[in-house]
């Protein structure tokens, strides 16, 4: 992992450093760069991949604060701009498909494309219905992890081999998940982000709907969808052959 320091907090991230397009990658709530490892292979033939961990996440720095998809999006940003990096595309996993939107919104110019995987967008009402009671449980007591990662497991597939072993492996610090948590999913209000953006954007889903696709696509009419087949919410460990043809196609065409 390299290092940069904003305002004393350490960033961690990997770089393959080549001079090819940038693609950076972004991970989702409670896990770090390691869970797109296929998707950072896969791409450094083509481009020059930068995979990081987000603020509290991973080996970068987990300071006592309020973890906002803004915030995330403004460390990007700068993380960017530190490397020189011209016109990216950025490819975010669930919590971080909302931080590449956020991204995307406050930042205009500096991106080429994103590409958000089974992010929540949205979320439909039958969803969001089932989310206190887990979050009450998440984010109080000392098992919290625990029941994080159980409400994860409940947006598996039991075909899904992969995805309990990241699950498992998953570490994050009780402030950070008790933040970012809410902070993408039930306090997470997307239309002035969706509005904002105007970069080419590719939405992939995968058997749980999480969120509302025709809302998202009346504010963000330059979106792009499709949906995976056999996999739950982890599609980039499961199925990596069908999201990284999915990613590239949708790079070629811009």
């Amino acid at each position: 992992m390299e290092f940069l320091r904003k305002d004393d907090i350490a960033l961690a991230y990997e770089d393959t450093n080549t001079a090819l397009p940038p693609l950076v990658l972004v991970h989702g709530c409670g896990l770090d760069h390691g869970s797109l490892t296929n998707q950072a292979v896969f791409f450094s033939r083509s481009h020059r991949v930068i995979s990081v961990d987000l603020r509290g996440h991973g080996e970068s720095d987990a300071a006592h604060q309020d973890y906002t998809m803004a915030a995330f999006a403004d460390d990007l940003a700068w993380l960017c701009t530190e490397l020189a990096l011209v016109k990216p595309t950025v490819v975010g996993h669930s919590m971080g498909g909302n931080v590449a939107l956020e991204l995307a919104a406050k930042y205009p110019g500096l991106l080429s494309s994103i590409v958000m995987i089974d992010s929540a967008m949205f979320p439909p009402q039958a969803l969001l219905d089932t989310l206190p009671s887990q979050f009450a449980e998440a984010l109080t007591g000392p098992h919290y992890l625990d029941a994080y990662r159980q409400s994860l497991s409940a947006m598996c597939l039991p075909t899904d081999t992969q995805s309990s072993q990241l699950i498992a492996a998953l570490h994050v610090p009780k402030h950070v998940l008790a933040s970012a948590l809410p902070n993408h999913t039930t306090n997470y209000d997307a239309t002035g982000a969706a509005t904002a953006c105007h970069v080419p954007i590719a939405y992939i889903f995968s058997i749980m709907p999480l969120l509302d696709l025709a809302r998202f696509q009346s504010l963000t009419p330059q979106l792009i969808s499709a949906r995976t087949l056999g996999s739950g919410h982890f599609s980039p460990v499961e199925i990596p052959d069908q999201i990284n043809a999915m990613i590239a196609q949708f790079i070629k065409v811009q």
